[in-house]
């Protein structure tokens, strides 16, 4: 098995094989996050007009999404799996756009096998490709804003690489995963983006292993991207 990390949109484009496309803080975890809360439908997408736009066909959604870390002006919810964790989604279809995480799919025309991946679902996805045994891994980290690399996503996706490799110590990437909160993730504990980025997002984000299930990406005929659940 050939494994390789790559990032950005960028990196989205190369990737082959069975491509997992990372987003810690927010997209990945939110989306875990929303299943969880009951969301029938998951469809993924690139630009806010194209939310709304997808919206009108759907008689029980919600939105859900940001811009610059907020809320886009509009939509239900922003990135924030503090949010879906209060609400109750059952029987909704979950439309999302972010800047990192939902374009990192759009744009991962290559992959033969397309997952979500985040630290709270990391085991399922480790479990699935080591079933579906591909030669090639691509372990794609999107980063903040999809340009600036973010240590959260390298280290989910060294995980996922180390994993799958049967090496690595766990309890040295625990405390990495903490040791977050004072680097990419401290701007969670800012009180000026508490009404966006609470504090709680950090803690929801980087519960490692909370969900057995994979988010498995499927292009749409409408050019989007659905999430398909499969517990692992």
């Amino acid at each position: 098995m050939n494994i390789e990390i790559f990032e950005f949109i960028e990196g989205a484009q190369k990737a082959k094989g069975a491509v997992v496309i990372i987003d810690v803080f927010r997209a990945f975890s939110v989306a875990c996050y929303a299943f969880d809360a009951g969301a029938s439908q998951y469809i993924a997408v690139g630009e806010a007009n194209e939310a709304f736009e997808l919206q009108k066909k759907y008689s029980k959604s919600v939105l859900v999404g940001e811009r610059d870390e907020k809320k886009i002006v509009g939509f239900d919810f922003g990135n924030s799996p503090t949010e879906i964790l209060k609400t109750d989604l059952n029987g909704c279809t979950v439309i999302h756009c972010t800047t990192a995480g939902t374009n990192g799919l759009v744009n991962a025309g290559n992959a033969d096998i397309l997952l979500t991946g985040s630290f709270v679902n990391a085991a399922a996805v480790v479990r699935y490709i080591r079933f579906m045994n591909p030669e090639n891994v691509s372990l794609v980290a999107m980063g903040y804003r999809a340009k600036l690399s973010a240590d959260e996503d390298l280290l989910c996706a060294r995980l996922i690489s180390d994993r799958l490799n049967s090496k690595g110590n766990e309890n040295e990437f625990a405390n990495q995963i903490s040791g977050l909160r004072k680097g990419s993730g401290s701007r969670f504990f800012n009180p000026e983006n508490i009404e966006f980025s609470p504090p709680t997002d950090f803690f929801l984000c980087t519960m490692v292993d909370r969900f057995d299930f994979i988010l498995k990406a499927e292009h749409r005929l409408d050019g989007h991207i659905s999430l398909i659940k499969t517990e692992i």
